[in-house]
């Protein structure tokens, strides 16, 4: 069989933003505020490589795991605004009952991933999920990838799907292609630059499509 994997956020619910205004506010508990639009761009990374990429080792050394914390009490506060995106759960659905074995792989929080799992309404569909619990490095280091792919066992063929050049870069590491949607927030011109396969501005678009041509 082969095997589509995705990522969560920003890919099947709409939450990046969400994150970023979490990350922003978690910042601002210490009264050092990176801009939004530089928070926004690291989402898709985990909490691991987050604080450091856009504030600096300094800062991460002295307050990554004060940063976390704060960034998921934020983020509780308003995940219930989460919607899922058009097109997701119905992508599932018709990638499984056509024989497609389909797992998750994220950089957040298992709790939430849990969540937007419940909140698609896909838990029967998904064979395995992994997230930044379950490796040392997040993306876009291949570990979540392959963790993944680990888990469900021997395929004949793979592609991931995401939403930002972090996710194209973890595939490609862990020797897949990866297909990517404009609902993260990339451009259509960075996220093919990063090597993705193919572009679509949502998931809408691939529930009736053949996905040979991405399987590798």
């Amino acid at each position: 069989m082969d095997a589509v994997l995705f990522d969560i956020d920003g890919t099947l619910v709409d939450s990046t933003y969400h994150h970023a205004l979490a990350w922003h506010r978690a910042f601002a508990r210490l009264g050092d505020t990176p801009p939004l639009w530089r928070l926004h761009r690291a989402i898709g990374m985990g909490g691991d490589k987050l604080v450091a990429h856009v504030a600096g080792d300094e800062t991460e050394l002295q307050h990554g795991d004060k940063l976390r914390d704060f960034w998921r009490q934020e983020y509780l506060e308003i995940r219930t605004e989460v919607r899922p995106l058009p097109g997701a759960a119905d992508l599932v659905r018709r990638l499984s009952a056509s024989r497609h074995r389909v797992a998750l792989a994220s950089s957040g929080d298992p709790e939430f991933a849990r969540e937007a799992i419940d909140l698609l309404g896909i838990g029967e569909q998904i064979e395995a999920l992994t997230t930044s619990e379950d490796v040392d490095a997040s993306k876009p280091e291949p570990d979540l990838v392959q963790a993944t792919l680990d888990r469900i066992g021997e395929v004949e063929r793979r592609v991931f799907v995401g939403d930002t050049p972090y996710d194209v870069e973890a595939a490609d590491r862990a020797g897949m292609g990866c297909v990517a949607v404009l609902t993260g927030g990339f451009s259509r011109g960075e996220l093919a630059d990063a090597g993705a396969t193919l572009v679509v501005a949502s998931l809408a678009e691939l529930v009736d499509a053949d996905w040979t041509p991405y399987l590798s």
